[in-house]
């Protein structure tokens, strides 16, 4: 999730006019970028601290609240990992070599990254993603002096407020792209699906005579009740009004053609990419590949000849609705609650496109099936058990529902032949390309 979250978040920067995000690779240089957050803690009611502009890291101290590490640990564990990710193998804690450059590679890389119990030897490879946020939280007070706590990069529920976190996670995603780059391109056999083709694919609004492939986006005016997480007593709860981006529903019409003379099982993969930079210029497939944002995937069953299919946007296999994003916070942090708790995971549905432009700013739509022989893990209905946001958040107690790797077809380099999304897709008839405006209205409409 988080490398589409910076892929998402670099798209934004385009259509704002904005390069992409600069990675915060080198922890000893200055930070330019200043954060007010002018928020309040809930939990002590204390203001979150501020980050002055071209403050510097310095190795945290924090014995009070058990964060010690040091900015040489993180360059060292930085190192350690790169060495991994270039042998093609991690060294684990019983000095074994545990090989990278295989499927589980990027999960055991994850598990490194992270420092999950998992990883294959903690005291080697440390733990930097977790630490680089608390070296970050606390740039204003490294070790108590001052008795502050942390900042809003420090808390889960805070951190993306930060631009310094989008510059950590690109740090942190070109990390696996160095692992991925090992990887060989995929194969014309793992990309094809014999005798399906896909002929036609269209967007349009839910609503009588939309243009095709045309998106409209506005402002929402919403309401979202506090007394989910605090008691207001007899007076009642308090609700506070906000306003988000929001899109008008809409549904992928694809047409496939199965060749073959009896029933298919396929895998419709959906993403949509940036065309250009913030500069309008077109973007090389080698960037444009990083910045494609998964949309939708869900398996259909395809019948011999031709086949129609309707998939409505509020469906997408990566977006929660709005009254699961705005839901209890007091019962999430509630012990034995996990179900409850996993069902709260997924992109907000109201933030599933871009934002866009007045004049409708154009973006590549991609779409392919796949074979879902090749596809199954196991059998799943993606309407019951909060399964609906299974392309982010998986399913509960059970194994991620795609023998794929996340991201595919995207996920790995292609040959220098390949310069644009056009000739990645050209050889296969089980993909296709549509671009499609998302046009910005500067209206609120309030939510009914």
């Amino acid at each position: 999730m988080h490398q589409q979250t910076m892929a998402r978040y670099n798209i934004e920067r385009y259509a704002n006019g904005l390069p992409r995000v600069v990675p915060f690779r080198n922890l000893r240089e200055a930070i330019p970028e200043a954060y007010f957050p002018k928020i309040t803690r809930s939990s002590d009611g204390r203001s979150y601290p501020a980050r002055h502009p071209n403050e510097t890291l310095r190795d945290l101290k924090r014995v009070e609240d058990g964060v010690i590490v040091s900015i040489a640990d993180m360059e060292l564990w930085t190192s350690r990992i790169f060495e991994a990710i270039d042998n093609g193998y991690a060294q684990s804690s019983t000095d074994q070599r545990v090989p990278l450059d295989n499927d589980n590679g990027i999960d055991l890389l994850g598990n490194m990254v992270e420092a999950s119990s998992l990883s294959v030897n903690l005291q080697y490879y440390g733990d930097l993603h977790n630490n680089g946020h608390n070296i970050l939280a606390y740039v204003h007070d490294p070790d108590n002096s001052f008795l502050e706590s942390f900042g809003v990069v420090g808390d889960n529920t805070t951190a993306m407020r930060d631009p310094v976190f989008y510059r950590w996670h690109q740090h942190i995603d070109d990390i696996f792209v160095r692992h991925k780059q090992r990887l060989p391109a995929y194969t014309g056999q793992e990309l094809s699906f014999n005798d399906v083709a896909v002929d036609n694919f269209e967007i349009q609004l839910n609503k009588a005579n939309a243009p095709m492939n045309i998106l409209l986006t506005f402002w929402q005016r919403s309401q979202v009740n506090l007394g989910t997480g605090l008691d207001f007593g007899p007076e009642g709860n308090l609700f506070a009004t906000f306003t988000h981006i929001q899109h008008a529903p809409f549904s992928y019409r694809i047409r496939v053609n199965n060749r073959a003379g009896d029933t298919r099982r396929g895998t419709v993969r959906i993403f949509f990419g940036p065309k250009a930079n913030e500069l309008g210029q077109t973007l090389p497939f080698r960037e444009q590949r990083r910045l494609m944002v998964e949309l939708d995937k869900f398996t259909v069953t395809l019948n011999a000849g031709a086949n129609t299919i309707v998939r409505r946007s509020e469906q997408s296999s990566v977006t929660i609705p709005y009254e699961r994003t705005f839901r209890n916070v007091a019962a999430s942090s509630l012990t034995r609650n996990e179900a409850f708790q996993f069902c709260n995971c997924g992109w907000p549905n109201h933030m599933l496109l871009p934002k866009g432009s007045p004049d409708g700013l154009e973006y590549d739509f991609f779409v392919m099936v796949s074979d879902y022989t090749q596809d199954r893990v196991e059998d799943f209905d993606e309407n019951v058990n909060c399964n609906d946001a299974h392309s982010f958040c998986g399913l509960r107690d059970r194994r991620y529902p795609d023998a794929r790797s996340m991201g595919y077809p995207f996920d790995r380099f292609t040959p220098g032949t390949i310069g644009t999304l056009q000739d990645f897709t050209k050889p296969y008839v089980n993909m296709l390309v549509t671009p499609v405006k998302v046009r910005f209205t500067n209206t609120v409409i309030a939510r009914a």
